[in-house]
């Protein structure tokens, strides 16, 4: 369990943290706050522990971002329930189709948890990547400055283009990770014995 929950955090929050700090550290250089130079000096592995530990509090404090810009990027949001439930008429009436998806992956950990983890893995990879996407809008944003105070304005638009729409398809693509998680999730729950009962028998 502890590895599992290890691995969800660092696709969750740290990996997107560290485009935060890269981006932070590019802009510090930049307006000559720091000089990335100095950084020689220090010790490699103080350096290497505090990096990971800023990326990872970076990561948790722009995690609403993420949500947000999930929000305002338009595409398509598929319903996992009503696909399954399209792709199995059989589990149509089924109560556990309709039951929370965090209470499903509890079961599903307590009952095998290597398919859980496989569910795991879906979910932080769809939210590192819907994470990862503020970071490269702030990043785009901060190209297009470049492009107008740098002394390569090509390039820098170019890096503005391709910051933008990575952006915009690191949230699409999150939300599609997002939807294999829940799909994998009713999949599995369908194996669940005596899944049904138990839904129904905590209802009030």
């Amino acid at each position: 369990m502890n590895i599992v929950v290890g691995v969800f955090d660092l696709f969750t929050y740290a990996i997107a943290g560290g485009l935060y700090v890269v981006l932070a550290g590019f802009v510090a250089d930049r307006l000559g706050l720091v000089e990335l130079s100095s950084l020689n000096g220090v010790n490699g592995v103080l350096l290497v522990i505090g990096a990971v530990v800023l990326s990872y509090l970076l990561g948790i404090l722009g995690y609403p971002l993420g949500s947000l810009l999930d929000r305002v990027v338009p595409g398509r949001r598929r319903d996992a329930r009503a696909e399954f439930r399209r792709r199995n008429p059989a589990a149509r009436d089924r109560a556990f189709v309709d039951a929370d998806s965090f209470l499903l992956l509890a079961a599903l950990q307590l009952h095998d948890m290597d398919a859980a983890t496989e569910v795991n893995r879906l979910r932080a990879s769809g939210l590192m990547a819907r994470n990862a996407g503020p970071a490269l809008a702030l990043a785009a944003v901060t190209a297009l400055v470049e492009a107008f105070t740098d002394g390569h304005p090509v390039l820098a638009a170019l890096c503005a283009v391709v910051f933008g729409a990575a952006a915009v398809l690191l949230v699409r693509q999150g939300r599609r990770l997002s939807f294999m998680a829940s799909m994998k999730t009713l999949e599995l729950s369908f194996w669940l014995p005596d899944v049904d009962d138990r839904i129904r028998s905590a209802k009030p």
